[in-house]
């Protein structure tokens, strides 16, 4: 019965969200003082109506709705800051192996350059 409800709830949630975006022009989807409105009322009303039905939060359903938001209105958005990943393992491993197999390589340099000096003096 709970569930049945908050589905129910929760697909007023996203029309009235799908109404408050109808006033947002494209130009205008990525900017978040227009869509912070619309976008905090859809994931408020998500979240209340969870908690009022005793329904967890997050929940599929809830996922379901923000996802589909961010598929219809927002994909097209790009952050001012690039979000940096990691490498590839292959490539990472690389970087953390070579350091650590140049250590007994120069080790073995400086221990030798030293009783070379110490022959020469």
């Amino acid at each position: 019965l709970t569930e049945g409800n908050y589905t129910a709830i929760t697909k007023q949630c996203w029309d009235y969200f799908v109404y408050l975006m109808r006033n947002v022009l494209t130009s205008e989807l990525c900017e978040w003082k227009v869509i912070s409105r619309p976008y905090s009322y859809l994931q408020n009303c998500l979240e209340a109506w969870a908690e009022r039905l005793n329904y967890s939060y997050p929940n599929a359903l809830a996922e379901q709705y923000i996802f589909q938001s961010h598929h219809i209105y927002f994909h097209n958005c790009t952050l001012e800051h690039p979000v940096y990943f990691d490498p590839p393992e292959d490539v990472l491993l690389a970087m953390i192996i070579a350091p650590i197999c140049l250590i007994p390589f120069l080790v073995t340099l400086v221990i030798w350059r030293s009783k070379d000096g110490k022959a020469q003096a």
